[in-house]
C-alpha cells in the first residue's frame, strides 16, 4: 500500500465505551494503514478519544446533529460519504456489526464501488491516491457462514469493506496517544435520508453485559420454548457473570431483542465459555459462535449440529438442565 495510505473507519460508540467490534477495526486497519482515522456519528463516552487513540486512531471525524439522535442507515452512510470526500482515504471499512453491514451497503451503492463484506484478511494492496481507478486491494473474507474464504477484488478507491468480528483480537499502540478531535459537517445529509430509522427502543430483562466482550455467554434458542422461558437462563448468565445470547429464530419470534442475536446477522463472539441452550446450531449460528473457547451444548436432540460439534454436550431437557447448573453454584458458593 503507499506510504501515505489512510484508513477510515467507522466506530460505533456506545454509554460503556467504544464497541469491541470498532476496536478490532482498528487494530485490523493497522496491519496494513499508514494513518488511521476513525468517524463517529453522536456523541462520544467519557474517555473515548483516549480509548480510540490507544487503539491506533491518529484522528477522529465526529459528527453532531441533532437529526442523528436515532440511528438511521441511510442517514449515516450520508456522513461516511462526506468523510470519504473530505479525508479521501484509501479504504473506508466498519466493523461487520448489523449497523456497519447495513451502512456500508448504502455507502457502497452512493459510490458505485462493490464492498467486501465480513473481510479476515488483507492479502495484497496497490493503492495510489483518492482518485486512482485502477487501485487493487485483494481481500479475503468470510462466505456460508464462516465456512469458506472467499478471494475478493476490490477495485477502485476507496475500497470498501467490514470486517469479520474476531479477525483479530483488539491492541494498543505503544506509546499509547489520544486521538486529535475535528467537527465533521453533515453537508450532504437531507430529509429523505431520515425516513427510515431507530425511532423507539423496548427495554427488557437483560444481562447488562456487552455480548461481544463477556467471557462467559449463556445462549438460548427456540427449544426455551417462549419469551417467557428465559428467566432461568438469564438468571444463570447473571450468576457466571455472563451475558445472554440468542439464536436468530428467537428474534423473528419476537421472544428476545436483536442486540442479543448471535450468529452471522448477529454479533460475533469469542468467549472463555459458550453454554448453548435448546439452539440447533445452524451454519448461520456457528459463524457467529465457532471462536468460542469451550462450547458446551444442551439439547434434547442427539443429533443437532450444535450437539454434533460442541466440545461438551448434554443430552437433556434446558428446563430440567440450567436450573440444577444455578442450584449447584449456589450450593458451591
Amino acid at each position: 500500500m503507499s506510504p501515505n495510505a489512510a484508513v477510515l473507519v467507522l466506530v460505533e460508540a456506545e454509554p460503556g465505551g467504544i464497541s469491541t467490534l470498532s476496536l478490532e477495526a482498528l487494530t485490523f486497519s493497522r496491519q496494513f494503514a499508514h494513518a488511521v482515522h476513525a468517524l463517529v456519528i453522536g456523541d462520544l463516552p467519557p474517555g473515548g478519544p483516549d480509548e480510540l487513540g490507544a487503539h491506533g486512531a491518529a484522528a477522529v471525524h465526529q459528527v453532531q446533529d441533532a437529526r442523528l439522535g436515532a440511528y438511521s442507515a441511510a442517514g449515516w452512510a450520508s456522513c461516511m460519504v462526506d468523510a470519504v470526500r473530505v479525508h479521501a482515504p484509501s479504504v473506508a471499512l466498519a466493523p461487520a456489526s448489523p449497523r456497519g453491514n447495513e451502512v456500508m451497503a448504502h455507502v457502497a451503492a452512493r459510490l458505485d464501488l462493490r464492498m467486501a463484506a465480513n473481510v479476515v484478511d488483507v492479502v495484497s494492496a496497490e493503492i495510489g491516491g483518492p482518485d486512482t481507478s485502477d487501485a487493487r486491494l485483494v481481500v479475503h473474507r468470510q462466505v456460508m457462514g464462516g465456512a469458506v474464504l472467499e478471494e475478493l477484488d476490490l477495485i477502485g478507491s476507496p475500497a470498501l469493506m467490514t470486517m469479520a468480528g474476531h479477525a483479530v483480537e483488539p491492541s494498543t499502540v505503544d506509546p499509547p496517544a489520544p486521538a486529535e478531535i475535528s467537527a465533521l459537517a453533515p453537508v450532504s445529509l437531507t430529509e429523505a435520508d431520515l425516513i427510515a430509522g431507530v425511532r423507539r427502543t423496548v427495554e427488557v430483562a437483560s444481562s447488562g453485559q456487552d455480548l461481544a466482550r463477556a467471557r462467559v455467554v449463556v445462549g438460548g434458542g427456540r427449544g426455551v420454548g417462549s419469551q417467557d422461558g428465559f428467566g432461568e437462563l438469564l438468571a444463570l448468565a447473571e450468576r457466571l457473570g455472563g451475558a445472554l445470547g440468542v439464536s436468530r429464530v428467537v428474534t423473528s419470534l419476537g421472544w428476545r431483542p436483536h442486540h442479543e442475536q448471535i450468529g452471522q446477522t448477529g454479533s460475533r463472539i469469542a468467549p472463555d465459555v459458550y453454554l448453548a441452550c435448546g439452539i440447533s446450531g445452524a451454519i448461520q449460528h456457528w459463524a457467529g459462535c465457532s471462536s468460542s473457547k469451550t462450547i458446551i451444548a444442551i439439547n434434547t436432540d442427539p443429533e443437532a449440529p450444535m450437539v454434533t460439534k460442541a466440545h461438551y454436550a448434554v443430552v437433556a431437557d434446558l428446563h430440567d438442565v440450567v436450573p440444577a447448573i444455578s442450584a449447584e453454584l449456589d450450593t458451591r458458593r
